[in-house]
């Protein structure tokens, strides 16, 4: 039996996709290398923010399955490629799982069929990386025998207003024809498509889209660190820029980025060009900007407790939010875990609270979760609020007897310090 279509990694990008795909009535199966994601979800569990245990029923209910058998892939019309493309320990980009999954994939492949890659990458991946591995394991050629796509994901977790069916979707294809059969496959359940030139061009889209946010988010650190020297309201200077009503928008500094792109994508970008020969010098700026950030969160934090006569070996500190975005359980990349770090080195007691992040580790160690609100505030000589979560009630946070080192310039009152 034939499915429409197999979702190769089933996290926060491939199990979106995987649900989009089952309402709009297509047969779809999954495949996952972790045994324990596979269980999961074919006994109805999410393990994605987003996807809730309900939204996993109905796409059981609708004929869904999960497996960590990479054979399935061969049934399938249409295979999209959704597994993680981090970095190494040395920084650099990682495609072992890429190239894991093109492998598995190239084993089943028949002709006719159409593979997509949507994992986040530097240009020339999919040519590159994706199909000599497809036609060396195959035997086929792609835009002959079968059909080779790139479409960039555009999840965003936590966005209630734009979800995979009405955000516009990037596609390419090897040749003409494979875009033309990605376009007739993503039109089944997307409402706008965006043929780009090729895969490169597609693959370069994605890369852009990230850095433009890394880039302005360090801006608006820099400008934070120099309104903080300078004793300049750097939020008010932000409230009065965002209301001219062009040629400007509005970022926020904070702690840090986060997240499984913000982070990761100008490195992939930065590697390639390297490699062409090319220094991209503003992203080594910024790279410089955002990583100094933790540091700064735990200079204002050491210095807070130092106004209370507070040695940091006396004092305790609880972290408010280490997610990397509001209302999220993702923690990846987390600046929070370089503020713990910091505040740890230099001898303060850390916990945190987060309604949504069950554990938090910062170099290995895991932090002491407080459950409750009320009591992580009155545990504590000094909350950092990192992340601003809707169920934190704003009160609580002003009102609590510790103090309050706000990072998200969300707070005010006597006993509030924003970064």
């Amino acid at each position: 039996m034939t499915a429409d279509l197999a979702v190769v990694g089933l996290g926060h990008v491939g199990l979106p996709l995987a649900r989009a795909a089952c309402a709009a009535g297509l047969t779809t199966i999954g495949h996952d290398v972790s045994a324990a994601v596979v269980t999961g979800l074919n006994e109805g569990r999410s393990h994605v923010g987003g996807v809730t245990d309900a939204d996993v029923a109905d796409m059981v209910a609708a004929g869904f399955r999960a497996t960590d058998d990479a054979s399935v892939t061969g049934r399938a019309d249409t295979v999209v490629i959704c597994v993680p493309t981090g970095l190494g320990a040395d920084g650099t980009p990682d495609l072992g799982a890429v190239r894991a999954a093109s492998r598995a994939v190239a084993r089943g492949l028949r002709p006719g069929m159409l593979v997509v890659l949507e994992s986040t990458s530097y240009p020339g991946t999919t040519e590159d990386v994706v199909r000599p591995l497809l036609e060396e394991g195959s035997g086929l050629r792609a835009g002959t025998d079968f059909h080779l796509a790139y479409s960039p994901e555009r999840i965003d977790p936590g966005n209630r207003q734009f979800g995979i069916g009405n955000t516009p979707k990037v596609v390419s294809g090897c040749t003409p024809l494979c875009a033309k059969h990605a376009v007739a496959f993503y039109g089944r359940f997307v409402e706008t498509l965006v043929v780009s030139r090729g895969t490169r061009e597609a693959e370069m889209a994605k890369l852009l889209e990230n850095t433009y946010r890394y880039v302005n988010i360090a801006l608006v650190d820099e400008v934070a660190l120099f309104c903080d020297r300078t004793g300049i309201d750097v939020w008010d200077v932000l409230h009065c820029a965002s209301t001219k009503p062009f040629g400007f928008a509005p970022f926020r500094p904070g702690a840090g980025v986060g997240g499984h792109c913000i982070p990761v994508d100008p490195r992939y970008l930065a590697a390639k060009a390297e490699a062409e020969g090319f220094h991209f010098r503003m992203l080594s700026a910024a790279h410089d900007v955002v990583s100094r950030m933790p540091e700064h969160v735990v200079g204002r934090a050491v210095g807070l407790l130092g106004d209370m006569g507070k040695a940091p070996e006396e004092a305790t500190v609880v972290l408010l939010g280490v997610a990397y975005k509001p209302d999220v359980a993702d923690a990846r990349e987390s600046p929070a875990a370089p503020v713990a770090s910091g505040l740890r080195a230099r001898g303060v007691t850390v916990r945190y609270h987060d309604p949504y992040v069950p554990e938090f580790a910062a170099d290995g160690t895991f932090l002491e979760r407080v459950d409750s609100l009320p009591d992580a505030l009155a545990g504590a000589d000094l909350a950092i609020l990192l992340q601003y979560h809707t169920s934190y009630d704003m009160t609580t946070l002003t009102r609590a007897d510790c103090a309050l080192l706000d990072t998200r310039g969300m707070a005010s009152g006597a006993r509030v310090t924003l970064l």
